[in-house]
């Protein structure tokens, strides 16, 4: 198997046309042999976390709102957690240092680790056994690393662009790609 993204983003390119996936951008959670999943960072809904799980409002990252996750099972909800450093926990699935799954069906005070801050997440995105690195490889998206805050930006409407602008060589050029370049 080729390299794994795991704990990486994956940002759609301008030739990623899919609505569901339209600027885009994925931290992937899970990559091996089998397939890939993921979560959308910049598509908060109108739903405040307050109103679906009360027990997780008073760490939700502002905006204070549940996110898209992405296309697939949105009836299911996957949680991402910032904290510093503390020893491996039940509930706790690091990504990478500060940030990780966590588990929404434990009690945020009986996770055994301090979390300073959560955001959650309706459906995910997810790959079948080769998809993603095929779709990487017809370059619909960029794979970069991630940084602890993107999964809690407080600006998820520019992430894109904030994401892409921070990269090296060609890849930032396209930080300024109009949205339709028809109209260019």
């Amino acid at each position: 198997m080729p390299r794994s993204f795991t704990g990486k983003l994956l940002v759609a390119t301008p030739k990623l046309e899919d609505p569901n996936f339209y600027r885009t951008v994925i931290l992937i959670v899970a990559h091996d042999a089998e397939g890939a999943f993921g979560v959308v960072l910049n598509r908060p809904l109108d739903a405040q976390l307050s109103e679906h799980m009360p027990d997780w409002a008073s760490l939700a990252a502002p905006p204070g709102v549940v996110f898209l996750g992405g296309p697939v099972e949105k009836v299911r909800a996957l949680g991402l957690g910032r904290r510093r450093w503390a020893p491996p926990c039940p509930g706790w699935t690091p990504l990478n240092d500060e940030v990780g799954l966590v588990d929404l069906t434990i009690e945020p005070w009986r996770l055994g680790t301090p979390l300073d801050e959560v955001r959650v997440f309706t459906g995910y995105a997810g790959w079948t056994a080769g998809q993603l690195d095929a779709e990487v490889a017809e370059d619909a998206w960029f794979v970069v690393e991630a940084l602890a805050g993107d999964a809690f930006t407080r600006n998820p409407e520019s992430l894109w662009q904030e994401v892409v602008r921070r990269q090296h060589g060609k890849i930032a050029m396209y930080a300024h790609y109009p949205a339709d370049p028809s109209v260019n």
